[in-house]
């Protein structure tokens, strides 16, 4: 039996820091549903810009970061470009399915 990883270890190449001045760079990132790339569909940020679908799709699959509780929106905003850019790269990266038709999710 083949045993399928939901959730990938990450390490910011920056890290982000909290209102205390933590700095938080370990986390962890899971696999997408359905429903992770399709609901976001129906928020007005995404309706009035399309790009701000990768923002609400990575608060979604990010479940830890450092000792933060609640990673939402905001606090994806707030990342340094770099830690974005690396995030948005893993999601696809765990996320991909290699087809013939070469479909990509949101961050493509």
């Amino acid at each position: 039996m083949n045993v399928i990883s939901t959730e990938v270890e990450f390490t910011l190449p920056i890290g982000y820091r909290d209102a205390d001045g933590n700095l938080h760079k370990n986390g962890v990132m899971r696999l997408a549903t359905a429903g992770d790339e399709i609901l976001p569909l129906k928020d007005h940020r995404v309706q009035n810009n399309p790009a701000y679908l990768i923002i609400i799709v990575l608060s979604r699959v990010i479940v830890r970061l450092g000792s933060l509780e609640i990673i939402n929106t905001k606090l994806v905003e707030d990342l340094f470009s770099a830690d974005f850019t690396y995030l948005q790269t893993l999601y696809n990266k765990i996320n991909q399915v290699e087809t013939d038709e070469g479909q990509g999710g949101p961050g493509k």
